[in-house]
């Protein structure tokens, strides 16, 4: 169960980041914030997202966007796969999966006839002031990003 909603404030959170940092939502207060869940480093689908972001990257910094992808990854994976694809953007681990329950992005899949607990695609954006303003369930890839930012210039 999904401990955000659209129209509510987003509770404070702080995770390892990419480039030895700690992220919390408090640090960004004043920025919008695209958070976007994937569920895997060097996989073909998180990677195209994530180039798709960091290609339209200055679109969202010109309208006071920040960007951070999430996985369940570990930091050393995140900087191998961010250093390849050269994201101008933090990387965070989700390893203990406490903001992956908080905004309810882990599902049941099926990986090669066996049932998994796995990240559904999936991506909110967070106004200035904390508050969660969109979401976007079962992403496909594919115009995700240009809505995204269609809906970061409407804030």
């Amino acid at each position: 169960m999904s401990q955000v909603k659209v129209g509510k404030k987003v509770p404070d959170f702080k995770l390892p980041a990419t480039g030895d940092q700690e992220i919390s939502l408090k640090d960004l207060k004043g920025h919008k914030l695209v958070l976007y869940f994937y569920p895997k480093d060097n996989t073909p689908g998180c990677t195209t997202e994530g180039q798709d972001f960091r290609d339209n990257m200055r679109k969202f910094i010109s309208h006071n966007a920040v960007i951070l992808g999430v996985s369940r990854d570990s930091i050393q994976s995140h900087e191998k796969f961010k250093d390849k694809q050269c994201f101008p953007f933090e990387l965070l681990s989700d390893s203990e999966e406490e903001l992956c329950r908080m905004f309810d992005v882990l599902k049941e899949k099926n990986m090669y006839g066996k049932k998994v607990m796995g990240i559904e695609r999936s991506t909110f954006l967070i106004d200035e002031t904390g508050v969660l303003r969109q979401e976007w369930r079962k992403v496909k890839v594919d115009g995700h990003v240009a809505e995204v930012l269609e809906a970061v210039k409407s804030i």
